[in-house]
Parts: C-alpha cells; sequence; structure tokens
C-alpha cells in the first residue's frame, strides 16, 4: 500500500492539514476512508465526492476565517490538496500521466482531462445557473482548482458541458476530477524520464 503524504499550511488566515493516501483507506480516516471538515458543509460534500470516485483515501481539515469570507480557505485548500498529488508524484516516480472522466449528473455533463506535465494550466469552463449551493457561493471552485493546478503542478481542464443545476453541474464537476486523478496518478513502470518525449516532464 502507499505511503500516505501529509501536508499542512499555516497561515494568519488559514490553518488547513491534509493526509492522502492513493488507492486504499487509511490517514485514520473511518471505514470508508475519507473524513473531509472544512466547516463549509458543500464544499465538504464535494471534496468527499472527488476523493471517494477518485479511490483515495483523505483526511483533511481546514479551519480560516469564514466570518469574513470564504475565499482564503477555499483557496488554501486547493494550494495544500495540489501540494499532496505533487508529493504523491514525487513518492510514486513515474505514474500513467493522463486522466480523462466524464461524469452525468441528472441534467448535468461534466468533464474533467488531466497532464501530470510540471507545468501548471488551468482551462475552466463553467456557467452555473445558480450563484449559490446553499450557502457557498460556487464561482470559489474556480480559485480551489487554480490554486491546486499551481501547486500540483499539472495541466487541468475542467468543462461543465450543461446543466439546469448548479449542484449537479459541481458534483458531476468533482466526480469526473477524481475519477482523472486516480487514472493520471496510477504508478506507471519506468522512470520519470519514460513519462515524456524529452526525457523530463
Amino acid at each position: 500500500m502507499t505511503e500516505a503524504v501529509t501536508v499542512s499550511r499555516t497561515t494568519k488566515e488559514t490553518d488547513i492539514s491534509v493526509c492522502l493516501l492513493q488507492k486504499g483507506p487509511g490517514c485514520d480516516s473511518g471505514k470508508d476512508g475519507v473524513r473531509v471538515d472544512t466547516l463549509l458543509p458543500f464544499f465538504d460534500h464535494m471534496l468527499s465526492a472527488m476523493s471517494f470516485h477518485g479511490g483515495f483515501g483523505l483526511t483533511l481539515s481546514a479551519r480560516g476565517d469564514i466570518e469574513a469570507d470564504y475565499h482564503h480557505l477555499v483557496e488554501d485548500t486547493g494550494l495544500v490538496l495540489g501540494e499532496a498529488f505533487h508529493e504523491l508524484l514525487e513518492k510514486n516516480g513515474a505514474v500513467r500521466r493522463f486522466g480523462h472522466a466524464v461524469i452525468p449528473m441528472d441534467d448535468a455533463l461534466s468533464e474533467a482531462v488531466i497532464d501530470v506535465a510540471e507545468r501548471p494550466c488551468l482551462v475552466y469552463q463553467a456557467a452555473f445557473p445558480q450563484e449559490f449551493c446553499g450557502n457557498f457561493p460556487v464561482a470559489l471552485f474556480k480559485e480551489f482548482f487554480y490554486a491546486f493546478t499551481q501547486k500540483a503542478r499539472i495541466n487541468l481542464h475542467l468543462l461543465c458541458r450543461y446543466g439546469d443545476n448548479s449542484h449537479h453541474m459541481a458534483e458531476a464537476l468533482f466526480k469526473a476530477f477524481g475519477k482523472a486523478l486516480c487514472a493520471a496518478y496510477t504508478p506507471a513502470d519506468g522512470s520519470r524520464e519514460d513519462m515524456s518525449t524529452k526525457g523530463a516532464l
């Protein structure tokens, strides 16, 4: 079983810790392998769906100045989780590199495509018809994914192809993201040099 990756970040605005385990339960995360607590219920729901469908054991705790705004907590969670996936790459050595998933949820269809390329780039297309899911502003998802992309050092394309309900669109997107992460970070034979025709990422 892959060794767990732990990453934490503490600033004057947030205090976040992540324990990430590939392909199995662990990190003292309960029988289902996922325990997420950010004090933002809809954000917890999305991160839990991502981890469950990606097959990752995840323990994530995040605290921050949410009485002012959710932005700092959501963005910094992306930074810490992205760094954890980069450390997972360092531990694995070679990985399959590419991941792709398209997931439906009722009226919505969302897509995630990943290249573990060590060159961060985010393409994000999501026109949510409702601005909030519960009391969570869905515009903050772009901030989360941008922060994740920078720290994970990946090329990430995320598209909500269509949908009438923001909850369904976001949940399909996070499930697709989890599936694409699973495929991209699956260990591969060889070395990191074998992941590119250039001999290096």
